[in-house]
């Protein structure tokens, strides 16, 4: 049976995670043999939001579509760039009348393929429910194709995890981002909806999250807004592979990749 190799790249942070990116995705692609290439770019721009100068970068690697969340908003050039780029997503489940898609359907050599975003409401902001908005947007999409993807920004495990299980056979795979933590529970479930509760971030890991470690620790320590930058050292790139069939829109195959590999023993 034909299958679709999708590759998707966890939230790039900043110029490190850029540098990473241009250095080794044309690699991955190649490896992977991706027919197509999504990255979560909400912090592509010193960590806050993606604009044209990332968003070429990115396209120009041989991406397909990028998908943000909550910190798409967090400068107006990249609010701006929203409105001209239909490949680049906010979260679909903003109120009515936010600017930007949400969702975006691709032309590859295997079909077309449903990207879609979403964001949660557990720990963040109170929009619109995720889950209804996937029940109204997969009844517009499934005419078209049955390859859908998610990519669902939001905080909380639970709130992840019974975003799939609503989901499990209706979409092909879903990735959790927001956390910059990737976890080690992908797999495929019941009805055939490939997923991973968050792919990991791909940037600056001597960080707290992506960002310089004094002032996040001021942060805590002083409960008081501290200026964040991006750090430097220490980049890893953080991802997965999903192997679907083109004709069921199922899941076969998923593989989670970290590159460089974490340092777990020194001598």
């Amino acid at each position: 049976m034909a299958s679709l190799n999708l590759l998707f790249i966890g939230d790039i942070i900043g110029k490190p995670g850029l540098d990473l990116v241009q250095v080794w995705l044309p690699s991955l692609i190649q490896k992977y043999k991706a027919d197509l290439v999504v990255v979560n770019g909400e912090n592509a721009s010193d960590g806050k939001g993606c604009t044209d100068k990332e968003g070429k970068i990115l396209f120009d690697l041989g991406v397909h579509v990028i998908t943000g969340g909550n910190h798409t908003w967090d400068k107006h050039q990249s609010q701006d760039y929203l409105k001209r780029e239909p490949r680049s997503l906010r979260p679909l489940n903003y109120p009515k009348g936010t600017y930007g898609n949400g969702y975006y359907i691709a032309e590859t050599k295997k079909g077309k393929v449903a990207v879609m975003n979403m964001q949660g409401r557990t720990f963040m902001a109170a929009i619109d429910c995720p889950f209804k908005t996937a029940d109204w947007v997969l009844s517009k999409i499934k005419s078209e194709t049955n390859l859908i993807f998610l990519d669902f920004h939001a905080e909380a495990t639970a709130e992840k995890i019974s975003m799939v299980n609503y989901l499990d056979g209706r979409i092909s795979a879903m990735v959790g981002t927001h956390t910059h933590v990737q976890t080690s529970d992908e797999r495929i479930f019941p009805n055939g909806t490939g997923y991973i509760t968050d792919a990991g971030m791909t940037g600056p890991y001597e960080s707290v999250i992506g960002m310089k470690t004094q002032a996040a620790i001021n942060r805590f320590l002083f409960q008081t807004p501290q200026k964040y930058e991006t750090a430097e050292n220490d980049s890893h790139l953080c991802g997965i592979y999903f192997k679907i069939d083109t004709e069921t829109g199922k899941t076969k195959e998923l593989e989670r990749i970290v590159f460089p590999e974490f340092v777990k023993k020194v001598d």
